[in-house]
């Protein structure tokens, strides 16, 4: 029989990143109902806008349009472009940290672990801080709300039309890659429209573009006015016409649907659970909050077989250790090239599909990444290992492409400094302090595991620090976090 605790730690790990230490003595008086309530009550504001664009490039972009409204030549010399290049890398460095804080400390938990999933869902890469914020303001503010407006906003968002080659699809020379991808991988899925449908959306999106800031501009000479077919209904479509037409289909409505159900529920999709799921989502008109209500408050989510049955995403990784022991990073730059080494690092996603997820998180090398990192961050240990140069994984941005990251400040030599971390440990054993010592580490390995540690207890207690009732706590806490066990949620 599965404890209201059991329930509420599943439910915190897939509806958030996590329970926060302040929060663990609650999960197990509160039900599943009031605290799924809690997490939409948490989420119901409007998200404030992250910006952190560099000073340099808001004056610089707002000088080169008003050039541009002068009808005039912005010509800058290879200095200034590198400059600007050096710029906007390391303004999304302070975009990638900035939000995995958000991650970490906010209350608005159920709406930014969906604006993650809407992240991979809707992958971008996009060296221009200006079109990453927007995007990522566009996936937060409709992380909850419809499908319809998130992704008529993501479509026009400067950050996919640049990274799909929008601004190539022009009249009479019409570039398929949008109209490919939005219906691939946004929407229908594949077999569910022919080559003609792209050929004839791809006219529809001609003169679809954005303004150096990052502002949606329809170009209407480039616009290829006349007639298209599209899913057999045919007309003087425009772009916004395109994506409603996809949205009518039902298999758009499954097609997500599935994508949730894997990264929330399981790997494994129960086609009864989607069609049942899939069939609401479409008559509430895409009502994504409706949908994650009907899979975390229906029985059959907490079911032993879903617990414990995904592997926690790098970002999930990192974020739910943050929660769990909060910290105080003097080098929060380590926190990048942990990214990097774990496979994921937030808006560099390997190719427009975004992270495969599931057992690819986990080789031999990321593996043992993930089981030091405990240790690393307590003991001050220094990084020893260099990330992959796997092209597939920074998508041909090994050749300077990914931020810059300093070597002597968590970059990716071997030179790099320790994280630094001073753990507050306070408000984690405070939260055990009404369990009696022999019952310790079944207490903790239950509140840090989802699913039974393989390792018998006295190997862990073996090892564990006795000389104090904190300093045990302390020692086997690592200890869980740094087992195979600890990756799955």
């Amino acid at each position: 029989m599965l404890t209201n605790l059991d329930k509420n730690k599943h439910l915190m790990w897939r509806a958030g990143f996590g329970p926060a230490a302040s929060q663990l003595n609650q999960l197990t008086a509160i039900t599943p109902t009031e605290l799924y309530k809690a997490l939409q009550k948490g989420s119901s504001k409007r998200p404030t806008y992250i910006d952190v664009a560099d000073n340099y490039l808001k004056g610089l972009y707002m000088g080169a349009e008003e050039i541009g409204r002068q009808g005039k030549k912005n010509e800058l010399d290879a200095e200034e472009r590198k400059r600007i290049r050096n710029k906007n890398r390391d303004s999304i460095k302070s975009l990638n940290l900035t939000w995995l804080y958000q991650m970490i400390g906010s209350e608005q938990q159920l709406r930014e672990k969906m604006a993650f999933f809407w992240h991979g869902h809707f992958a971008s890469r996009n060296v221009n801080i200006f079109f990453q914020q927007q995007l990522l303001d566009v996936v937060r503010e409709n992380a909850l709300g419809s499908f319809r407006d998130l992704l008529h906003g993501v479509s026009k968002s400067a950050a996919m039309l640049n990274f799909l080659n929008a601004q190539q699809n022009k009249k009479d020379h019409p570039n398929e890659n949008f109209a490919r991808e939005v219906m691939e991988l946004f929407t229908l899925g594949r077999g569910n429209y022919t080559e003609n449908d792209i050929k004839e959306a791809a006219r529809a999106f001609t003169g679809w573009s954005a303004t150096p800031r990052g502002e949606f501009a329809f170009r209407r000479f480039q616009h290829d006015t006349g007639s298209k077919t599209v899913l057999g209904k045919t007309g003087n479509f425009e772009g916004e016409d395109v994506l409603d037409i996809l949205l009518e289909q039902k298999a758009t409505a499954r097609f997500i649907t599935q994508k949730v159900y894997r990264a929330f529920v399981n790997d494994v999709v129960d086609n009864s659970k989607i069609d049942w799921l899939s069939e609401r989502f479409y008559k509430s008109e895409y009502n994504i909050g409706k949908l994650m209500e009907d899979i975390f408050t229906s029985d059959w989510f907490y079911d032993p077989k879903n617990i414990g049955a995904k592997i926690k995403s790098p970002i999930e990784l990192i974020a739910g250790m943050q929660r769990t022991l909060p910290m105080q990073l003097e080098n929060e730059e380590a926190l990048l090239l942990v990214q990097r080494l774990l496979g994921q690092l937030l808006f560099y996603p390997p190719n427009v599909a975004g992270w495969p997820g599931g057992k690819s998180w986990i080789d031999s090398s990321t593996l043992m990444v993930r089981m030091r990192l405990p240790k690393m961050i307590n003991d001050q240990d220094d990084f020893n290992i260099r990330p992959k140069t796997d092209d597939d994984m920074m998508g041909g941005l090994t050749e300077g492409g990914e931020p810059n990251v300093d070597k002597q400040k968590g970059g990716y030599g071997k030179a790099a400094r320790p994280i630094n971390a001073k753990i507050e440990w306070t408000p984690f054993v405070k939260s055990f302090e009404g369990v009696p010592r022999e019952n310790l580490l079944v207490g903790l390995a239950g509140t840090l595991l989802q699913v039974p540690l393989k390792v018998p207890m006295t190997v862990i207690k073996g090892t564990a620090d006795s000389t104090s009732r904190e300093s045990f706590i302390r020692s086997v806490t690592l200890q869980l976090m740094s087992v195979p066990e600890y990756q799955l949620c």
